[in-house]
């Protein structure tokens, strides 16, 4: 499978990703959501801020997932893993706050991520709010 994944401009993840400051990509839920239980190590991660075309690509290492989150849990997997995932350390009580009352959360581990040529992509079918999309080919979603 390859993946989409799309990130909230101002925060400039992509940027933090290409850099070398975030080595790891969270998802948070209060329920179950791709890309859980449908990532895997090795495959494709393309990486769009909202409203931009796609301009980066990673691949998947290792995948964690927490489920039946406390918020106590919650605060020890953003300790653990926060400065992994692009948080500032003076940052991690503000995501705390964010996530606190997440079930379920995903980390999956990047691997040599790099610049492509940006490409559009059609989220038709999957939610005008989809943060995540999972498709066979990333030919099937490409403008």
């Amino acid at each position: 499978m390859e993946h989409v994944a799309i990130m909230k401009k101002s925060w400039d993840l992509t940027k933090k990703i290409l850099n070398g400051e975030k080595k790891i990509e969270s998802r948070w839920y209060k329920a179950k959501h791709k890309p859980w239980d449908s990532i895997k190590k090795g495959e494709k991660i393309y990486f769009k801020d909202s409203g931009e075309p796609v301009r980066l690509m990673a691949e998947a290492g290792k995948v964690l997932q927490f489920s039946g989150l406390t918020p106590k849990k919650v605060k020890e997997i953003l300790e653990k893993y926060g400065a992994a995932d692009g948080i500032e350390k003076n940052k991690i009580h503000e995501f705390y706050e964010r996530f606190r009352n997440s079930k379920y959360c995903l980390l999956v581990f990047l691997k040599n991520p790099r610049e492509i040529r940006p490409f559009k992509i059609n989220k038709a079918g999957f939610g005008m709010m989809s943060a995540w999309l999972t498709v066979g080919d990333i030919n099937q979603i490409k403008r």
